[in-house]
């Protein structure tokens, strides 16, 4: 456990791809643009912009190379792009995104919902993708879906994850994702298998992405925080959720989680105020309320005037 929040909370913003995947209403790529480019400007030092699946399996991203294309890239900024194999691969790197986010879950079951593959092979396509990125400048990362728990299987053996941690390191994959993607991580699950994950990655290649399914998401970051993890995915409003996994609600919310950050004194380098106002206009772009509540609160410092009728006690 650590004695302070001294060390920065890296942000990943990824209301763009995991966000929007699931939207019954078509954003427009004029739309999708232009949240990347206000998120470029509130402070990220890294946002997934979007995938390179089929249409027909994501039809709200069919879009990503007109996306990538037409983004104002910021210096220093790492445009993330989820790849399903080669050729998303191939297609993300022409579109010029920074890092390829490839993905297979940890439950057998859920891989063939979510991929229609066994790991065996999502394994092997993963290296015909690596051998391909090797000649381009491109970073890898390698995401474990259902880590802390599958809606078809239960539980997860933490050697499991630890294995499949090996394999990507295996095949040349730098980055390191532990994806509770239906939210059924607590606390002290996330505490103890960070700890063994950081025997084997640093914190620097080790993200961590929770959903708030269960209401324990932003429990669960300060959790993996103490446990030493350092970086954590997020989106906008609590946008999100697996469109493959029953139940699964938004991922944590963006602003909710630099609030909790500021409160506590973990420095992130996120303007707070701006991402407010833009989680204020999401509802009118998709057409719903949002999960997010900073947004609907206010932060602690954000007062009131008092009621008018206490000047006359």
């Amino acid at each position: 456990m650590i004695s302070d929040y001294s060390d920065p909370l890296i942000v990943q913003e990824v209301s763009p791809r995991d966000g929007l995947q699931i939207e019954p209403t078509w954003v427009e790529t004029a739309d999708k643009i232009a949240l990347i480019d206000q998120l470029s400007q509130a402070g990220f030092s890294r946002i997934e912009a979007g995938s390179f699946v089929s249409p027909k399996a994501i039809p709200a991203l069919r879009d990503g190379e007109q996306v990538f294309q037409g983004i104002r890239r910021k210096p220093g900024v790492i445009y993330v792009a989820l790849i399903p194999n080669l050729k998303g691969a191939q297609r993300a790197i022409e579109s010029r995104a920074d890092e390829l986010n490839l993905v297979m879950s940890a439950s057998q079951t859920h891989n063939l919902a979510n991929m229609r593959m066994r790991c065996e092979a999502s394994l092997a396509a993963f290296g015909d993708i690596v051998s391909f990125a090797a000649d381009h400048p491109v970073r890898l990362n390698g995401s474990i879906a259902t880590t802390f728990g599958c809606p078809f299987e239960g539980k997860i053996d933490e050697d499991r994850v630890l294995q499949i941690i090996e394999a990507y390191q295996a095949l040349g994959i730098q980055g390191i994702s532990l994806a509770d993607t239906t939210g059924m991580a607590n606390p002290r699950q996330v505490e103890r298998l960070v700890k063994r994950v950081l025997q084997r990655v640093s914190a620097s290649d080790l993200t961590l992405h929770f959903h708030n399914t269960r209401g324990l998401g932003l429990c669960n970051v300060l959790a993996a925080y103490e446990a030493g993890a350092r970086r954590f995915d997020a989106a906008l409003g609590g946008l999100g959720g697996c469109p493959f996994a029953p139940g699964a609600s938004g991922n944590i919310c963006t602003e909710d989680l630099v609030n909790l950050c500021e409160e506590v004194g973990i420095h992130t380098g996120i303007d707070l105020p701006h991402l407010l106002q833009m989680s204020r206009r999401l509802p009118a772009l998709l057409g719903h309320e949002l999960p997010g509540q900073v947004a609907k609160a206010g932060r602690n410092c954000d007062l009131h005037s008092p009621p008018a009728y206490i000047a006359t006690l």
